[in-house]
């Protein structure tokens, strides 16, 4: 079993002095990455966003590793062509190193601008892990509605009002998306629970194609929480089954982690402002109602995924 004592021995590759927000989720999911990944070498692509602003701002930077900056819709496409050229160089004895490509970016690069280049990427099968640090909105430009917000959500883009009670779509299921394409490993996991994060970063790394992670990464700033709840919000994520811990490989379904007691969602909405509006009001306990249904229905459908599709199923 991986142990805190050994991650901590590993060299910091996502340096301290960057200019996160205080509490940033996004931050925490960076660094444990790249502790995780050692000893393999690594080199890394990072789309537009709050990542790149915060981490390198000319002429200073947090990276430790390679990184490439690369458009806000191109994270995917650019690890694939670094490591179609370190396949090429390795083939001709240009290099001996055993290297991993990761690829960076938020949901709004994922989800929506960037699904394109992530699905050609996927398709091709370049051996590259993708990282969503999925915060669930537009942050870096001003906190705006992606395909990856909850329904309900207070945005710039979705604001609660009299007429809509904040964003009026459920989020997109991209773990799905990805696992039809036949991905080598996909995983979904939170900054809370270290190991399995670490772990999961760990097999993907090793994973014999394209590999994929979604990292819920809470913001203080557009979800309107302390910056001391960042760490208690991703439990809470996991405790309501709001964001399942779980991973998909050799075409296997596996839940992580199941709540010894599964808390009401409103145990995760209650501290974050995005989600204020519903509380105190009749209209927002039907918003409230819709979105517990709504996971509860998602976390269902996973434990029969597990059951049909796991690894008792393949025993059986």
């Amino acid at each position: 079993m991986l142990k805190l004592q050994d991650l901590a021995k590993n060299q910091e590759l996502f340096s301290h002095g960057h200019r996160a927000c205080a509490g940033c989720g996004e931050a925490l999911a960076v660094r444990q990455i790249l502790l995780a990944a050692q000893p393999r070498p690594v080199v890394t692509t990072m789309a537009t966003g709050c990542l790149e602003i915060f981490s390198s701002i000319y002429p200073h930077s947090a990276w430790q590793v390679p990184m490439i900056h690369t458009a806000f819709e191109t994270a995917a496409s650019t690890a694939a062509g670094v490591e179609a050229a370190y396949r090429f160089a390795k083939k001709k004895g240009l290099i001996q190193d055993d290297i991993r490509v990761i690829a960076f970016a938020g949901d709004g690069g994922t989800y929506d601008i960037g699904l394109q280049a992530l699905s050609g990427a996927l398709e091709r099968r370049h051996r590259f892990l993708y990282v969503c640090t999925n915060n669930e909105a537009y942050m870096n430009t001003g906190i705006q509605r992606s395909s990856a917000t909850p329904y309900g959500a207070d945005t710039t883009t979705s604001p609660a009002g009299r007429v809509l009670p904040g964003k009026v779509q459920h989020r997109k299921n991209i773990m799905e998306i990805v696992i039809a394409h036949d991905v080598a490993y996909a995983a979904q996991t939170t900054v809370f629970f270290w190991r399995d994060l670490a772990t999961k970063v760990q097999k993907a790394l090793d994973a014999p194609g394209p590999s994929f992670l979604n990292v819920l990464v809470p913001c203080p700033l557009g979800w309107r929480h302390l910056p001391s709840e960042t760490v208690r919000l991703s439990r809470l994520a996991a405790d309501t089954c709001y964001w399942p811990l779980y991973e998909y490989e050799n075409g296997r379904y596996k839940v992580n982690y199941t709540p010894t007691k599964k808390l009401p969602l409103e145990e995760f909405l209650k501290p974050q402002g995005r989600f204020r509006h519903l509380f105190g009001s009749e209209a927002g306990q039907q918003v409230i109602a819709e979105l517990q249904r709504y996971v509860d229905e998602q976390w269902e459908l996973l434990l029969r995924k597990q059951a049909l599709f796991g690894e008792e199923s393949a025993k059986a």
